[in-house]
């Protein structure tokens, strides 16, 4: 993406100037967009092996705590050690950027996630045992429908983590509105373009999460009826 900016010099260099975002809104919106796109597929990537995970710890109870153990220490690593160690071998842009952000983004949707599960009540469970329901018939139609709180919630942590994370992608040539936030560092400490950048990437992160949060209600209905008793 392109950071040619073309803006009127603020002898000031106030935090915030509508002349710079007037006279860059291409880039910004670029980055915008690019920043929005590349947290979206991370989050999906995440979750369809997150919950996977999760299902197995689920199942098998001594695989619950290597999962957790090994998709924490992943949570651990330095995000800059960890794009200097998968850069030369997944290159420089997006493939490498989405595979460190979704690295990250595992532990929290597989805790959550097994948590969820684990909170199904046990006579719910022996119920639809009772009712002929195999392992996987139990699991899609009884358990992740009770466990979708608790999933949706590590979504919503995962995607608003991931926002912040993505920025860190710069490093690699790919990271949204972390270039403008960069390229402000590098043009002589331009307040106006770093500003807007954040406000952008806590904007983005607020309007993730309001989605997500509208969508959780949309799919546990039964939640609503309760809390409105």
């Amino acid at each position: 993406m392109s950071l040619h900016l073309s803006y009127r010099a603020d002898p000031g260099n106030p935090w915030f100037s509508w002349q710079y975002v007037r006279d860059n809104s291409d880039t910004i919106l670029a980055a915008l967009r690019e920043h929005t796109w590349l947290t979206a597929r991370a989050v999906v990537i995440a979750a369809l092996v997150a919950l996977p995970l999760a299902v197995l710890a689920y199942w098998f109870r001594s695989l619950s705590a290597p999962i957790l153990a090994v998709t924490g220490v992943l949570y651990t690593v330095p995000s800059l050690a960890l794009f200097a160690f998968l850069a030369p071998y997944l290159g420089i842009g997006a493939i490498t950027v989405l595979t460190v952000v979704a690295l990250y983004a595992l532990l929290v949707i597989v805790r959550n996630a097994l948590a969820g599960l684990t909170q199904v009540p046990p006579e719910v469970r022996e119920a639809a045992e009772g009712m002929g329901y195999g392992r996987w018939g139990r699991l899609l139609r009884i358990e992740l429908p009770l466990a979708l709180p608790g999933i949706l919630t590590g979504v919503r942590l995962a995607t608003v983590s991931t926002v912040a994370l993505v920025t860190v992608g710069v490093v690699v040539g790919r990271g949204g509105l972390g270039q403008l936030i960069f390229a402000g560092f590098q043009n002589n400490f331009y307040k106006a373009q770093i500003m807007t950048g954040t406000v952008l990437c806590v904007l983005l992160a607020l309007v993730l999460d309001l989605v997500l949060a509208g969508v959780g209600r949309l799919l546990t209905p039964w939640l609503r009826g309760r809390s409105a008793r």
